[in-house]
Parts: C-alpha cells; structure tokens; sequence
C-alpha cells in the first residue's frame, strides 16, 4: 500500500474555507495513493478552544461534503483527520471521518479521550464511546486521535476488533515531541500493527505543534518521519507484516489481563 499523510500547517492568519480547498487540492494530488490521512482538527487548530464552537459544523457539514468530494476525485480511502462536530442535542465532539474511493462515507470516530484537563477540549467537548474500525480491501484500520495514544487498552480494543493498521490524527505539542515518537513506537511494538501517526504544523492559540508525522512498523521500525513544516509524507508498507509478525512472534497469545470473554474460550 501506498499511504501519504498530510502534514498539514494551521496558519490562524488562513481562513477555515481557505483551509478547507487548500485540503482539498491536497488530497486530490495524492492521486495514486492507497490512503490519505489528514491531522486532528485542521481545519480551526487543535489548541484554538475560543474557535471550537463559531466553528462548529453538523456530522455531514462543509468539511464532510468536500473531503468526501475530493476522496472520490482522488480515487483514495480518505481518513479526513478530525472537525468539531456540533450533534444535533448541541454537544461538541472532535470526530474524524473515513470516506471510500466512491466518496461514501466509511465511518466516523468521536475522540474518546479529551485533553485539557479541566479545561479546554475537556470540558468544551463530549467525549466518544465508541471503538471504531474500518475494513479496507487490504488491511483494516483502527482509529483513534491525539491524546487517545497516551491509553493503550484502546489500542488492545482495537486490534481486538481486527484492527493491523492503527491510524492516529493529531494536534501534538512541540514541547512533548519525545513523547509523541516514543509512544507511537509503543503502541507498534505491543500491538503489532502498523502505526500511521500525522499531526499538524504551525502554530495554534499560541501553542507550537511538533509535526513529524511518522510512520511505524510492526516490529517497531521507523519507516517515514517528516519534519516540523507542512510536508507530505509518502510511504509504501505491506499490510501483510502485521499479520506475519504476529504468527513468527506470536506474543498476543500469551496475554492473561485485559482479555475479552470471547478471547477465553
């Protein structure tokens, strides 16, 4: 598979629409990748709090109808990163969409994990309840955001559920880089699985964003990292390594806690 991840730079001097169609041109010149993936809240910036709700857009709203357009134009499994979704009831949600080649929409994920502690995105935001997966012709993604990537058992949940490739979409901070990289090499490594992690560059509310999308082996092995400015990082990888690590090194199965009832049979 080829995959290109869009490290895309949140400029607060750019308009959201502006955003929006130079996101769009973007993808649509990946044409010829497998799969696209975009950061975490690129349209608004992952730390622009005083943004999220004048921003706010329903499930299937402006940010919904042109990635599903360009995923179609482009011919490429479209993971769009994330939006502030506004649900009907009026809750804000961070939620990430999945569109096919045909322009359908795959799946939606809402962030489970919200960062900010007592402020921010935590206290702003619903939070996701839902593991969700989306089986592509040659391997089935896991999907999660950002701060998900501090909680492995979502993870375990994920490749429970089938998961060999795991997608994370994210606004990280530069002053916490080491642990963005150490982490997405963690949760390769347990899990065995591909790890395609594309965060964003520039500068939201104040706040610097690491970049260095990156891209991880099964086995741990970095295969692709960008730097800090708004790039394109392209890879191929074999999605059949996740499934052939985990036959030569079959470590899953030694598992005791955490297990699902099924898993006990």
């Amino acid at each position: 598979m080829l995959a290109s991840l869009i490290q895309i730079a949140v400029n607060p001097d750019e308009s959201v629409n502006s955003r929006r169609e130079r996101a769009a041109s973007l993808v649509v010149a990946q044409r010829g990748a497998d799969l696209v993936v975009l950061p975490e809240l690129w349209p608004v910036g992952a730390f622009a709090y005083t943004a999220f709700a004048d921003e706010a857009e329903p499930l299937q709203g402006p940010t919904h109808d042109i990635m599903a357009k360009v995923a179609a134009e482009a011919g490429v499994w479209l993971h769009a990163g994330s939006f502030v979704e506004r649900a009907e009831d009026g809750t804000l949600y961070n939620t990430s969409l999945v569109f096919s080649p045909e322009g359908e929409r795959a799946a939606s994920y809402r962030k489970i994990h919200r960062f900010g502690f007592d402020k921010g995105e935590a206290v702003m935001m619903g939070a996701g309840e839902e593991l969700v997966t989306v089986a592509l012709p040659e391997t089935t993604l896991g999907l999660a955001t950002c701060y998900d990537l501090r909680f492995p058992e979502q993870f375990r949940g994920l490749i429970d559920a089938g998961a060999e490739t795991l997608i994370v979409a994210a606004g990280w901070p530069e002053r916490r880089r080491s642990h963005w990289t150490l982490l997405a090499q963690a949760r390769a490594v347990e899990n065995q699985a591909y790890v395609l992690a594309v965060g964003s560059s520039g500068t939201h509310a104040g706040v610097e964003q690491a970049g260095h999308s990156i891209v991880v082996d099964p086995w741990g092995e970095v295969l692709a990292e960008a730097g800090a400015a708004e790039e394109v990082l392209s890879v191929e990888f074999d999605p059949t390594k996740a499934t052939t690590t985990r036959e030569q090194f079959p470590a899953l199965k030694d598992r005791r806690l955490g297990l699902a009832p099924r898993r006990l049979a």
